[in-house]
Formats: structure tokens, C-alpha cells, sequence
């Protein structure tokens, strides 16, 4: 045990003495969670929709009045006049606008006459985000304005009652538990992997054959040393980043243990992974280009940013086996949801085997040769 303490010892000061490595480590991830939080999940604001009034009846007014009504509260488009149709479709191809919106001449004779009327609706559905909002929020307009005024003694229609267990989750909260795990695995991939290979190419791994330091105790040293400094980046990024979307759950006693336990697994599976991926690389260029793809095959497949059920099949398939699909899953039970350690307990012991299984898969293929 002593033995394998000088090398944790060893690894950890060479970390500590560069702390520009380890800010840059968590660099990454923070910049990840504060610009794709801000940037993606919120809800469309000051869209252009142009509004072209063949009718200009009654029933046409209430329709603009509608109109008036979103842009002054929930802002989510604003009303631009159109004399003719062919000139808003074109602006809406040429994107001076997001949609346009067509009342007929006949509308409001056919609403009085309970004919049926239509409203048009051209969308640029070459931006799917801003076009189903629009659609929506136009969906809600023609419900409401088909509402009858008075209210029968008898309900003939049925109604859904949504109940939300949790309240509003904003994009940022959500992508918390992602950027954490990000931040573990670049310290795993630049304090593990990296320094490890460059460790043997500048002929440090060379003094250790020189010593009764045995293949396992050696072993031991580099990932108990690496999973350490994984736990610091997870810690570190938890309070960080939470803060930053405004969670206070991690300040609750009763979160703190499945969130260590959490933690350490996600780091044992890391740095089982990452040795199991370098125990026979010798090369300093190899774990350099291996990090991109590593980070797009695990990081995204994971369900970190979007739900892991709108994948295809081969998609779900990798995110199956995917410690990163676990972790972050372990990560919003514990962190959104106060699932506590029933929720993660399947989650635990995936990362637990999977890190275990890969460290001994990787112990018989380390050579304490040159």
C-alpha cells in the first residue's frame, strides 16, 4: 500500500502543480453549460409573422385583436401587414419573415353562417423550432376563438388536466447534470490519459521497473490517483454549476451521499474505461486524436442534451452501453428530481461494474516491461 500511496502521491502533486491544467479541464464544460443553457430550450420571442386581411370584417378584427393580445403579452410573435399574399409568401422564403398568416375575404361571412372558415398559415418549416412554436401558439388561437361565449349547463367536451410533478426545469438545469460528466471525463482523458502516455514517452514509466513496485500496485497508483482527480473536476463543477442555474438542491444534507456515491462510480468507470483504452498505447498523438471522437460517441449518445427515446435504434443501442447514458441519467435523478438512492441504484451499479470490469479486463495487458 505504501508503494502504491508514492505513486497516487506523485501523480496528484505533478496535477496540482499545474493548476492552468486543471482550470482548463473545467473550462470546457462550464462555457458548455452557460452558452448552450442560454442559447437552446428557451421559448421563441418577437417572431415576425405577416398577417394579410382579405376580409377586414368583424370576425377579422378579433382575429388581429388576438394578434395584438400575444405580442403585448407572452411576446412570442409580432404582426406585420401584408396587402397580398404572393408578397409575404416571398418574404417568408427569403426569411424577412418567420410565417404569414392569411384571413380569406369570405371569413367572417363563413363564421357567422358557421360554414367552417379558414385561416392560412405559411411557416418556414426549414427551421423546425420556430415553426412548431408558431403553430402552436397559432393552434391555441383558433381553439380559443372557437370557444363558445357562453358555457352549456352540460359539458360535452373532454378536457385534459396536466399535472407537472416538478416545477419549471429551465435548459440550463438540464444540461447541468451533462456538463458535469463532461468535466469528469476531459479530467480523466487530460489527467489520466494524456499525461499517463507523454509519462511514458518521456521514460518515467522506465524508473518504476527499476523498483519492487509490483504490476498491480502500479496499476492501482495511476487510477486511484486518476479517480481523484476526477471526484475534484465532479465536486468542483457540481457547486459551480449549480449556482450558475440556480439549483440549491446540493445544499441539502440528504443529497450529499448519493451524490458522492455517484461521483466516485462515475469516476472509477472513467478511469477503468480511459486505462483499458491506453494500457498498449505508446504514441502522444493517439490519445490527442482519440479525444474528439471519444466525446462525440459517449457524450452525446448519453441523453445529456436531448431524450435518449427520440434516438433510432442503433443510436439507442450505443447509449445502452454508453457509463456516460448512466451517469448523467444518476446525475438528474439526484440533482432535479430528489430521486435519492432508490432512483440511482441501477445507475451506481452499471458505473461500478463497468469501471471494475474494464480495470480488470486492462491489469493482464500492462506490461512492466520496455
Amino acid at each position: 500500500m505504501n508503494r502504491m500511496m508514492a505513486i497516487v502521491e506523485r501523480e496528484l502533486r505533478k496535477f496540482f502543480r499545474s493548476p492552468a491544467l486543471m482550470l482548463m479541464s473545467m473550462m470546457l464544460p462550464l462555457v458548455q453549460l452557460v452558452i448552450l443553457g442560454n442559447a437552446f430550450g428557451g421559448k421563441i420571442t418577437n417572431a415576425r409573422v405577416g398577417v394579410v386581411d382579405y376580409d377586414h370584417g368583424e370576425q377579422a378584427v378579433k382575429v388581429r385583436e388576438a394578434f395584438a393580445a400575444v405580442a403585448a403579452n407572452i411576446n412570442t410573435f409580432r404582426t406585420i401587414p401584408y396587402s397580398n399574399e404572393e408578397e409575404a409568401k416571398s418574404d417568408v422564403r427569403t426569411g424577412k419573415i418567420d410565417a404569414a398568416v392569411i384571413i380569406p375575404k369570405d371569413y367572417s361571412r363563413r363564421v357567422l353562417a358557421g360554414e367552417s372558415p379558414q385561416i392560412g398559415l405559411v411557416v418556414d418549416n426549414s427551421d423546425q423550432f420556430v415553426s412548431g412554436s408558431l403553430e402552436s401558439e397559432m393552434q391555441s388561437l383558433v381553439d380559443a376563438l372557437n370557444a363558445p361565449l357562453m358555457e352549456p349547463k352540460v359539458v360535452k367536451q373532454i378536457t385534459l388536466e396536466i399535472v407537472e410533478l416538478y416545477p419549471y426545469v429551465a435548459y440550463m438545469k438540464f444540461l447541468l447534470a451533462g456538463s458535469i460528466v463532461l468535466a469528469m471525463y476531459v479530467s480523466v482523458m487530460i489527467g489520466g490519459g494524456m499525461l499517463y502516455i507523454d509519462d511514458k514517452a518521456r521514460g518515467v514509466h522506465e524508473g518504476y521497473l527499476v523498483t519492487p513496485i509490483t504490476k498491480w500496485e502500479l496499476v492501482m497508483g495511476l487510477n486511484v490517483a486518476g479517480a481523484i482527480k476526477a471526484v475534484l473536476s465532479g465536486v468542483s463543477l457540481t457547486v459551480i454549476g449549480s449556482l450558475l442555474a440556480g439549483l440549491g438542491v446540493i445544499f441539502h444534507p440528504e443529497i450529499v451521499v448519493p451524490l458522492a456515491l455517484l461521483i466516485v462510480a462515475t469516476s472509477i468507470a472513467f478511469n477503468g474505461m480511459m486505462f483499458l483504452l491506453m494500457v498498449r498505447v505508446e504514441d502522444p498523438l493517439v490519445p490527442r486524436a482519440m479525444f474528439g471522437v471519444l466525446n462525440t460517441l459517449l457524450f452525446f449518445p448519453s441523453g445529456a442534451i436531448y431524450p435518449i427515446e427520440a434516438f433510432p435504434k442503433w443510436l439507442r443501442a450505443i447509449a445502452i452501453v454508453d457509463p456516460f447514458t448512466y451517469a448523467v441519467h444518476g446525475l438528474k435523478e439526484v440533482l432535479i428530481k430528489d430521486g435519492g438512492l432508490v432512483a440511482i441504484k441501477y445507475d451506481l451499479f452499471f458505473l461500478l461494474l463497468f469501471g471494475f470490469g474494464s480495470l480488470l479486463i486492462a491489469t493482464p495487458l500492462f506490461r512492466r516491461t520496455l
